[in-house]
């Protein structure tokens, strides 16, 4: 009996697990809307300049709308090209939804200036792995008169044929212009291009460098 008697009298204290609104307890978090780009430079504008060499200035007019179009439309950046100065100037705008967009889009109109087609250079827009890597060909070997004429066929084959072998198998895209060489892919296959048109300036024969290529492709395709 006196043990149905003290379970009977036994009260539970049911503790909420709401936290108590007393004068003493911590205030709610404050919530913070994301700064925007003009925000985050204290509202200052940011430019940028690209020139434009004299031969490009003619390719650059017939696809200004596809140069203007998703930098204006996307990424959200002023552009207008002065023809005083021959340069094309970018500029943020309030509601430039990152700062990065700026730099980007410099480099999209820089890689179209060197030679690389708007459609392969707006990659550099939607990637950010993507970058153009620059060299000469006295770099790699000082070469001159008819040598200098037969390294830059080498690099570009009849008809082009090693380039496009080179640009397909390592996912790059490549411009041979004068003994200026540009390359535009992800850091590791611009290393692979690089090696394989080095070979060909130092004179290896475009069938070695054939084989060498399959070689690494089949190995960077295993690790991926």
């Amino acid at each position: 009996m006196q043990s149905n008697e003290a379970t009977t009298s036994m009260e539970v204290e049911i503790v909420s697990s709401e936290p108590k609104s007393e004068s003493g307890s911590l205030p709610s978090k404050p919530k913070f809307e994301p700064l925007k780009a003009h925000e985050i430079s204290d509202g200052r504008v940011q430019f940028r300049k690209v020139s434009v060499p004299p031969h490009r200035y003619s390719p650059l007019k017939k696809v200004w709308m596809e140069i203007y179009t998703p930098i204006y439309e996307q990424m959200k950046i002023d552009v207008r090209m002065n023809l005083k100065a021959r340069k094309v100037e970018l500029k943020t705008r309030p509601d430039t939804p990152d700062i990065s967009n700026l730099q980007k889009c410099a480099d999209f109109v820089h890689a179209f200036m060197l030679g690389f087609d708007v459609i392969d250079a707006i990659a550099l827009l939607r990637m950010d792995e993507l970058f153009v890597e620059s060299f000469e060909i006295k770099d790699v070997k000082t070469l001159k008169g008819e040598h200098l004429s037969r390294a830059i066929g080498r690099l570009s084959g009849k008809g082009g044929k090693t380039k496009f072998a080179i640009e397909n198998s390592t996912r790059t895209r490549i411009v041979i212009a004068d003994t200026k060489i540009h390359i535009l892919g992800s850091f590791a296959n611009i290393k692979i291009a690089r090696d394989s048109l080095c070979s060909l300036i130092l004179g290896s024969p475009a069938g070695k460098v054939y084989s060498k290529l399959r070689a690494v492709t089949a190995r960077l395709a295993e690790r991926f």
